[in-house]
């Protein structure tokens, strides 16, 4: 009897790291959905960057303003602020307010925000793409430009809200997953790692030829504890590497 016991419990213990793995895949895969697309919109900022410096040059040396780029500076902007949110929550970026939080166990975090994300974040985020969907929609059936002489055509960056929308109604399923994970766990599950200003540090003072070898580690370590002690005021967890 002992023996069915304990293999009894070894499946069951298999049958719940397999789930476990099945959950962290799941929220993985999203991240790197989020991520995929926070990286892709980044390089918006390129754009407009030289957008700006060629209107600057053609306004105050040339002489010749655009009339409509302002609309277009607008347009390369919103897009990027609208795609890059799914990519922020997915790193647990996004600025929260509450002091007190901080300060709670997990469980009590989780439980926290999945009440603020059923009550508020999932009626927001469907509202805005089942209106934006609507907006764009008739954006484009007129085929609507910016009200600038000559300005460009706006539909396309209509479009971005429900898109927009889409993503980060993705993520916050993805949230609220690792809210019920902790709920059962007490502990928050891992996140998809992304480059941070902690790496750039620590790849800087690994190259750095005026630093002593203890001097770096040191460093390097405090700089890790300063990290993850800011880290441990917001929700995110541990960071798969």
């Amino acid at each position: 009897m002992v023996p069915c016991r304990v293999e009894t419990m070894r499946q069951g213990g298999d049958h719940d790291s397999s789930k476990v793995m099945t959950v962290q895949k799941f929220l993985h895969t999203i991240d790197a959905i989020s991520t995929w697309m926070g990286k892709t919109v980044a390089w918006l900022i390129i754009i407009l960057m030289s957008v700006v410096c060629i209107e600057v040059i053609k306004r105050y040396i040339l002489n010749a303003p655009t009339a409509w780029i302002f609309d277009a500076e607008n347009i390369i902007y919103g897009t990027f602020f609208m795609l890059a949110g799914a990519y922020t929550l997915a790193q647990n970026a996004h600025v929260r307010g509450d002091f007190l939080y901080s300060s709670m166990r997990p469980r009590l975090q989780a439980w926290l925000d999945l009440v603020l994300y059923i009550v508020f974040f999932v009626p927001g985020i469907a509202a805005l793409i089942y209106s934006g969907y609507y907006y764009a929609a008739d954006s484009w059936r007129i085929a609507e430009h910016s009200m600038t002489a000559g300005g460009p055509p706006v539909y396309h960056f209509k479009s971005m809200i429900p898109v927009a929308g889409v993503l980060v109604m993705l993520q916050g399923i993805a949230e609220m997953v690792r809210c019920v994970v902790c709920l059962k766990t007490g502990e928050w599950p891992s996140r998809l790692h992304d480059v941070a200003e902690i790496d750039v540090v620590e790849e800087q003072l690994a190259h750095s030829e005026y630093v002593d070898e203890e001097s770096r580690k040191i460093a390097i370590e405090r700089a890790h504890e300063i990290d993850e002690a800011a880290r441990q005021r917001g929700m995110g967890g541990d960071l798969n590497k």
